[in-house]
């Protein structure tokens, strides 16, 4: 039965989950809390959704059967990240209730097609050209100017994919580095590269050019819209990366309350104009002028949201929970300011040497990943304090993280 506001899923109700990574293991925690059953979709055994999940299937996404096989189970799927094949996702609608949807999946996986949906919305974004050549690649020199910033279209996280391009740089030299880059990422769905045949204008682009932003802060909104059509927005958090991954997020974060306010009016626009069901990140730079640009967008919850598990009347993974089910959004009330900071790999002996120590306001988040490597998301703190400096001079008194802030 596909749930509405009159007759939402319930709990013991079966949730689905295509994907066994750590969003995944966060949802199911909660949903289990609330009472409902979770099979997931994952191609790793004993993945860290697998490990909380009623039930793992083990196939890779591709693998339609697997995916159907999940639906047959399931009185509602979500995904928990965005670079599932769409078509997955369509042959799963034919038989479950998906709520995110294929179309937003779509949208959101292609860096073109979303700046396309979010200009058509009237949302400001940084100037850009899709590449498909090296003809193309030429072309956004001479528009864009430098320095400006390459990405990969779909696949790539974390940095991967992407290059900055500076006054000094050789252009064949980058244009080399990009195709052999487009091959090694399995996630752009490009196997089969052909540059003549790309187009800068198509959705198939496999490269876009943004102008660099001179930002003065990163950002970030995590929205949530149900399919009871209530929109609910958790206070804007202030991002710190290190090595295009996101090491702290601070909320409140340090602006002016109506940037904050901006800020959260502009991820519930988008949410609303993409007829997002469930949840949406939206990464946002602020310019010194107080003006604010979408960079990108995530249809599930977002590394940047883990901060309301501990410091919000209601966390992000619950919220998808109830979105997705038809019950009502609870409060996204911001109960303590604080920090929120990622555990790598080469963190995760002195957070395990150290963590006795801790004060009991730092909350401790491991994913359950059975390999640590550098640069390896393995989980994450959230800090609680009297103000975020105060949670930023604790972490960097720990010791592992570095001077925060």
């Amino acid at each position: 039965m596909t749930p509405n506001a009159r007759h939402p899923l319930l709990p013991l109700s079966t949730i689905g989950i295509l994907g066994g990574g750590q969003l995944g293991r966060m949802i199911a925690m909660e949903a289990k809390r609330m009472g409902y059953r979770v099979v997931t979709l994952d191609p790793t055994p004993n993945s860290p959704c697998g490990q909380i999940a009623d039930e793992q299937l083990t196939a890779p996404f591709t693998d339609v059967p697997a995916a159907l096989r999940l639906a047959e189970l399931s009185d509602v799927v979500v995904y928990e990240f965005e670079d599932v094949d769409d078509k997955v996702v369509e042959a799963i609608e034919g038989r479950a209730f998906v709520p995110q949807g294929s179309r937003l999946l779509f949208q959101t996986r292609h860096r073109l097609r979303e700046k396309a949906a979010l200009m058509r919305a009237g949302i400001p974004v940084a100037r850009h050209i899709g590449v498909g050549s090296r003809a193309d690649l030429t072309k956004a020199d001479e528009e864009i100017g430098r320095p400006f910033i390459v990405k990969t279209t779909t696949g790539g996280y974390d940095g991967k994919g992407q290059w900055r391009v500076a006054a000094s740089d050789d252009l064949d030299e980058l244009w080399s580095s990009m195709q052999a880059t487009i091959r090694d990422l399995p996630a752009a769905g490009n196997t089969e590269f052909d540059a003549d045949a790309a187009s800068a204008m198509s959705d198939d682009a496999p490269f876009v050019v943004e102008a660099e932003v001179p930002f003065e802060r990163e950002v970030s909104v995590v929205v949530a819209r149900s399919i009871r059509g209530e929109t609910r927005a958790f206070p804007m958090a202030e991002n710190i990366h290190r090595d295009h991954i996101l090491q702290f997020s601070i909320c409140p974060g340090r602006v002016d309350a109506r940037v904050a306010k901006a800020a959260e009016a502009l991820a519930v626009k988008a949410a609303q104009s993409l007829g997002v069901i469930g949840l949406l990140g939206v990464e946002m730079f602020l310019l010194p002028d107080g003006q604010l640009l979408v960079n990108e967008l995530a249809p599930r919850p977002h590394n940047s949201g883990h901060y309301t598990q501990d410091a919000c009347v209601t966390s992000q993974f619950e919220q998808l929970v109830r979105a997705v089910t038809g019950l009502p959004l609870g409060s996204t009330k911001l109960l303590s300011p604080v920090v929120m900071s990622n555990i790598l790999g080469e963190h995760l002996d002195g957070v395990l040497e150290s963590m006795a120590s801790w004060p009991d306001t730092f909350k401790l988040h491991l994913y359950g990943k059975a390999e640590s490597r550098p640069k390896r998301k393995m989980g994450h703190v959230n800090v609680l304090a009297n103000s975020t400096e105060e949670a930023l001079e604790q972490l960097t008194g720990v010791g592992v993280f570095g001077v925060c802030g």
